[in-house]
């Protein structure tokens, strides 16, 4: 099963309006990510906080959907380590196709201009991303 993008089209035809607030299992089937796991991404990106009701119940807004759909795609697509994406939400940086290590590249100017110090920890970053989402997959 693939997940939606958003230039997919509406991610949650679910036939509420756009901005009705959702709960997470609603969230979790529109974009095929796990409860837990958006649980997860609530303790770790501080910026990723539904509304709760009475009983502890998560309600997202249309902003967080958003920001999960983001949270997903620097994660899966782009390869991002959690510590990778949470920098590149704060810091407003956009993925564009590149992996980590060739976008540390492109912010400095050139391989030439990096030490091998500023290309090892990006790259180790990357591998241990790598190595997590595999040893997930075995379990």
């Amino acid at each position: 099963m693939t997940k939606p993008a958003l230039s997919d089209g509406p991610i949650l035809s679910d036939g509420k309006d756009a901005q009705a607030l959702r709960t997470i299992g609603e969230v979790a089937k529109a974009l095929g990510i796990r409860q837990h796991v958006l649980r997860y991404w609530e303790e770790q990106f501080p910026s990723l906080r539904p509304l709760t009701r009475a009983g502890g119940r998560r309600y997202y807004r249309p902003e967080d959907i958003a920001l999960i759909v983001e949270i997903d795609r620097l994660l899966h697509r782009e390869g991002f380590t959690i510590k990778g994406a949470k920098q590149a939400l704060k810091g407003g940086v956009k993925g564009d196709g590149k992996n980590p290590i060739e976008a540390k590249q492109a912010d400095v100017g050139s391989s030439a201009n990096l030490s091998q110090g500023e290309v090892a920890q990006p790259l180790i970053d990357f591998l241990q991303g790598i190595r997590n989402r595999l040893a997930a997959a075995l379990d």
